[in-house]
């Protein structure tokens, strides 16, 4: 930060780590899902169809890459909101 440095006290700080210590273990619990339980399950899956392709085949290939690009932004949008609760937001 520059010179308009903004200062917490300790009850601000746990808060704000807190939040952001949540929103972490919720994108990376959804990332595991996407990453390991589906491509784990493909097999079963694979029974259904969507659009042609074998439903495991599909989120495995296709539905995990999309849903790790909207997780990417989720967090980034409410991580830039936890900010601005705490005066945190950058400068542009």
């Amino acid at each position: 930060m520059s010179g308009n440095e903004v200062k917490l006290n300790p009850e601000q700080m746990d808060r704000y780590w807190g939040k952001t210590r949540n929103l972490t273990f919720v994108i990376l619990f959804l990332w595991f899902i996407f990453a390991i339980l589906i491509p784990w399950f493909a097999g079963p899956l694979n029974s259904v169809s969507f659009m042609g392709f074998p439903l495991g085949f599909y989120m495995t290939v296709q539905g995990s890459l999309i849903a790790f690009v909207v997780l990417i932004f989720v967090q980034n949008w409410r991580q830039d909101r936890i900010d601005d609760e705490f005066g945190l937001q950058e400068e542009e």
